[in-house]
């Protein structure tokens, strides 16, 4: 049984373009995310506590 190699050569570039996509879309998606949920929280305003007048009541 002889080995084609033309065929695994296809192949194996044909799996290293698809690895390469796939990382680079995952990289595209983290960034999305990321910016998504860095810019989507509102924190919601706290009044800070006003220490000087604290004894005045």
């Amino acid at each position: 049984m002889e080995i084609n190699w033309i065929v695994i050569g296809v192949v194996a570039i044909v799996l290293i373009a698809l690895i390469l996509f796939m990382i680079k879309k995952n990289q595209k998606e983290k960034k999305k995310l990321t910016d998504f949920l860095n810019n989507d929280f509102k924190k919601a305003e706290e009044d800070e506590p006003d220490f000087d007048n604290a004894g005045e009541r």
